[in-house]
C-alpha cells in the first residue's frame, strides 16, 4: 500500500475513533448534514477573497485536536494569523502538556463546494518534514465519503509540488511536478480544475498535469489549506527539523469559480 495512503487512512480512523482525540462539534458525524454532489454548485457559490481583513467572512481556524497518526500537531486557532495583509499558518511547539509535541495551523471554509476552479496565491514552507498546502475535502466527519484533491508542498524540496486526489478513501495518484524556481521564496499562483472526468492543475495559470477517467470526486468538499508536521513518515517527508521554529505558510488569496459539468 502506497506510504501516504495508508497513513492517511490510519489518520481519519484514528481521528472518528481515539478516545484521546477531542474532536469539535461541527466534526461529529450526528451533527452533520451529508453534503450534496459535486455537480449540484450554484454562480452565488463563487467566491474571491484577500486576507487583508482578517478572517473572511464563511472560514474558520481549526481548533482544539489533532488528526493523530502521521500529523504531528494539535491544531490551534492561534496557529491562524492575519499579518502584513496576509494569512500565516504557522508550526510551533506546542505550548500545552501531551503527547504532541507541536502545534499547526489550519484554514478551513464553512460551506462545502463542487465543480470549478479552485486557485490560491501561496507560499508553502522550506523545512524538512512539513507539509503546507491547498486542498478541498470531505469524509466521514461530515458523514460523506473521503473525497479529496490537493495540491501539497513538500518542504524537503520546495522546487517541486505534488499532486492528489482521494474517491472514497481510495488514494495513490501523486504526481511530483517540477516547478523550476523555489516556491518557498515568492508568491505564485496554484489551482485546479475540478470535473465531473477529470481534474487539471495549474501553476501561475498555466496547465501542467492532468487525470482522466472514471474515479474523479463525486461528493460537494470543503476548501481547507493546512501547515503540520509529520511523524512515521520520514520517508515521504524527511524528518522534521525543529531548530528553526516557528515556521509559517503565507496565503495572499483565494478564489473559486464554479461551472456547470
Amino acid at each position: 500500500m502506497n506510504l501516504k495512503k495508508k497513513a492517511l487512512a490510519t489518520a481519519i480512523f484514528m481521528a472518528l475513533s481515539a478516545t484521546p482525540v477531542v474532536l469539535p462539534v461541527n466534526y461529529m458525524t450526528s451533527s452533520v448534514v451529508c453534503a450534496a454532489p459535486a455537480s449540484e454548485i450554484k454562480a452565488e457559490d463563487a467566491f474571491q477573497v484577500d486576507f487583508k481583513n482578517g478572517m473572511p467572512k464563511g472560514f474558520e481556524a481549526s481548533d482544539g485536536w489533532t488528526n493523530g497518526n502521521m500529523f504531528n500537531v494539535n491544531w490551534h486557532k492561534e496557529n491562524v494569523t492575519f499579518n502584513n495583509g496576509n494569512l500565516q499558518l504557522v508550526i510551533d511547539h506546542e505550548k500545552n502538556s501531551g503527547k504532541i509535541p507541536y502545534s499547526g495551523g489550519e484554514f478551513r471554509s464553512q460551506g462545502f463546494y463542487g465543480y470549478g476552479r479552485y486557485e490560491v496565491s501561496m507560499k508553502p514552507i522550506k523545512n524538512d518534514g512539513v507539509v503546507s498546502s491547498f486542498f478541498t475535502y470531505t469524509g466521514p466527519s461530515d458523514n460523506n465519503p473521503w473525497d479529496e484533491i490537493d495540491i501539497e508542498f513538500l518542504g524537503k524540496d520546495t522546487t517541486k509540488v505534488q499532486f492528489n486526489y482521494f474517491r472514497d478513501g481510495k488514494g495513490g495518484h501523486e504526481y511530483l511536478y517540477d516547478l523550476g524556481y523555489d516556491a518557498s521564496q515568492s508568491f505564485h499562483t496554484y489551482g485546479f480544475e475540478w470535473h465531473k472526468d477529470k481534474i487539471i492543475w495549474f501553476v501561475d495559470g498555466k496547465e501542467v498535469y492532468r487525470l482522466e477517467g472514471t474515479t474523479i470526486p463525486v461528493t460537494k468538499a470543503k476548501l481547507m489549506m493546512n501547515a503540520w508536521c509529520g511523524t512515521g513518515v520520514d520517508e515521504w517527508l524527511n524528518a522534521f527539523d525543529d531548530k528553526n521554529l516557528p515556521v509559517q505558510a503565507e496565503y495572499q488569496w483565494i478564489k473559486y469559480t464554479p461551472f456547470t459539468e
